[in-house]
């Protein structure tokens, strides 16, 4: 794939701080930051606790509300940018497209001269060959599963039969902990059986 050629940045200097749980520190990486030339005011940050949209990281999407053309985004390392390889690769090709340049400390990569937007771009190129294998890979096993008859999607824990016992023992006074063991699930799975429903 090919990145739009980023200018030399002309604007402001913009940083981007993220760690994964509300209890980690974001000082080390504001603090690299700001060594590496980005004023401490202008650094957006977000802690996050297992999500990953836009609109769950409202420091990253300031941030892009806020770059304009001609302006540097500065990273620690490119894996601040996102959870996944998808999600770093589509936000490095929308500040391309911009001519929002993005430098990330750790890879060296500044995408305002020739060699940054090459690595970026095999980087991109990576994550995206990484998501077709994934696809072709998840439609490959569904076709098998349906060229043996197997069901597709996931399992039932308990089939009729389990699920009519398990309806006898409780009924015979048996706790739901104790069906549970007895049949290797979990109790969850007892009480969704117990609720009324084969479906589980």
């Amino acid at each position: 794939m090919t990145l739009a050629t980023a200018p030399a940045p002309t604007g402001t200097v913009l940083g981007y701080a993220r760690v994964s749980t509300g209890h980690q520190s974001l000082d080390q990486q504001v603090d690299a930051l700001v060594t590496a030339g980005v004023d401490g005011a202008r650094v957006y940050s977000d802690k996050l606790s297992g999500t990953s949209t836009r609109e769950q990281r409202p420091g990253l999407a300031s941030l892009l509300d806020y770059a304009r053309e001609g302006d540097a985004i500065v990273v620690v390392g490119i894996d601040r940018l996102g959870r996944n390889a998808a999600e770093v690769m589509a936000t490095i090709r929308e500040l391309g497209h911009r001519g929002i340049v993005l430098r990330s400390l750790r890879e060296g990569i500044d995408t305002s001269n020739a060699a940054g937007r090459m690595v970026a771009g095999v980087l991109a190129s990576l994550a995206e060959l990484e998501l077709e294998l994934g696809r072709e890979r998840r439609s490959a096993a569904r076709e098998a599963r349906r060229a043996r008859g197997q069901a597709i999607g996931r399992p039932k824990a308990l089939d009729a039969q389990k699920a009519a016992l398990a309806q006898r023992m409780h009924a015979s006074g048996e706790s739901a902990t104790t069906i549970a063991a007895a049949l290797g699930v979990s109790r969850a799975t007892v009480y969704r059986v117990l609720a009324g429903g084969l479906s589980q």
